[in-house]
């Protein structure tokens, strides 16, 4: 409901903008017949081409979509990344949603494959892959490099085999999803080059992504290499650095983000304005949901080395930490920055005090726009991340006073990304519109009905 009330302003105004450029274009033709047109987009372009004086050559349809958008790029001083009409913008839009969606998929498996300590089962790594074993004589082979590591000395002393193919299974799935996803986006990306949907703004941009994309495979490796290590002290279960595992999240989070803005960019070149009014209140938010976004990446982040140090698993208590709210030895390492990244007790207060700003933003955020003359996007949004903010924080508090179960920890997790999405949508939506557009506005939004 939300996303098709943002769409649909979004394709009003560009509708009634390509129809204007391309009156500009055609001499004969008034803008008068532009304004008895019928509403729907494929019947006014059939009725405005159909009306030309006889003798007038005009180009395909394709042609004409082109004008539209150069029309957009060049006139109204919008910056499309794409510019080979609205089916192409179309056409890529869909396929950097499906990419970012598919990224998200991945942190959920990679935090499902984390909880059911699933990671370290792979003791070796190539960057093309390898296949799974296929006989008894290749599961043994595997196994038997597993019972070398510390993971089984210390933790899995005496597993099953089948046990152990369940969490290699976990480790190879996450492995080779990631790997299609690399190919999910190069295949596309290559076509639309080719035909010459990508401007050369967006084509460096996507390299960059993909790029990352690549690279990520190779912070996973590194990340899991460091719990193949025997821990420093011999009482301490083996688990991977936190510094690699934040690294490995925080890049993935960061690929996630850059494919969904960019997404939002393609399909999405002007913001929802449909008055100077609601403009002017959208740069109200815009001051406060861009600090607010950063609180909630951040706590995101921080989230990461409490995963990092299983540090959900020490005071399994709320809101108190044991007995106290600030427990003891919060400072004990040195030096002193150590106890925010590797203290198990000072990375969970960190992270509690985290979230609770992040709901204390956001509902002040809420606050004090509450009276502001908003387009009902902008209200709608707010109030969704209002609603996620409280699901995430319940969910929080439920995984740390059940021992972090699966189901539990990946849905907080997923929390963590969607609340991130939703700022990134928020903030993308009170853009500042371009000069033409915002000249080209009215005072006062004209009411629906």
């Amino acid at each position: 409901m939300l996303g098709s009330r943002v769409l649909s302003s979004v394709l009003k105004r560009n509708r009634q903008s390509a129809i204007c450029n391309i009156g500009r274009k055609l001499p004969h033709f008034s803008r008068q017949h532009f304004k008895e047109l019928p509403t729907s987009p494929s019947r006014s372009f059939f009725h405005a081409f159909r009306s030309l004086p006889k003798g007038h050559n005009v180009g395909s349809m394709r042609n004409s979509s082109t004008v539209a958008s150069v029309g957009l790029e060049s006139k109204e001083g919008v910056k499309l990344l794409v510019t080979a009409g609205p089916h192409a913008r179309k056409m890529v839009g869909i396929w950097l949603f499906g990419s970012a969606a598919w990224v998200f998929s991945m942190v959920i498996l990679g935090g499902v494959t984390r909880l059911t300590r699933s990671g370290l089962s792979m003791t070796d790594w190539k960057f093309t892959g390898q296949l799974p074993p296929l006989s008894d004589e290749e599961w043994s082979k595997e196994f038997e490099k597993y019972k070398q590591s510390p993971e089984y000395k210390r933790v899995n002393k005496g597993m099953s085999l089948d046990d152990f193919k369940f969490i290699y299974w976990m480790e190879y799935g996450h492995r080779m999803w990631g790997r299609a996803l690399g190919l999910m986006f190069a295949v596309p990306f290559s076509y639309f080059l080719r035909k010459g949907y990508i401007t050369v703004q967006l084509g460096l941009r996507l390299s960059g992504l993909f790029a990352l994309g690549a690279g990520q495979g190779m912070i996973g490796w590194w990340m899991v290499k460091s719990g193949l290590e025997e821990p420093a002290s011999e009482y301490a279960e083996p688990r991977v650095s936190p510094y690699r595992l934040a690294a490995h999240l925080t890049s993935a989070f960061a690929i996630y983000t850059g494919l969904f803005w960019t997404a939002l960019s393609v399909v999405m070149p002007e913001p929802p304005a449909e008055s100077v009014t609601w403009v002017r209140g959208a740069a109200k938010v815009k001051r406060l949901a861009l600090p607010v976004g950063l609180i909630v990446g951040i706590t995101a982040v921080s989230g990461a080395f409490v995963a990092g140090n299983d540090a959900g698993r020490a005071f399994n208590t709320f809101p108190k930490m044991g007995e106290t709210w600030i427990p003891d030895g919060i400072f004990e390492m040195k030096p002193l920055i150590r106890n925010f990244f590797e203290n198990t007790a000072t990375v969970q207060l960190d992270h509690r005090i985290l979230a609770t700003t992040t709901l204390a933003s956001i509902s002040a955020l809420w606050w004090f726009t509450r009276k502001v003359d908003l387009h009902p996007a902008v209200r709608s949004l707010i109030g969704s991340t209002v609603g996620m903010t409280l699901l995430q924080v319940s969910l929080g508090i439920s995984t740390l006073l059940s021992y972090v179960p699966v189901s539990l920890g990946t849905a907080h997790q997923a929390g963590a990304l969607t609340l991130l999405t939703l700022m990134m949508l928020l903030n993308h939506t009170v853009r500042k519109p371009s000069l033409p557009l915002l000249k080209s506005l009215p005072q006062v939004a004209k009411p629906l009905f």
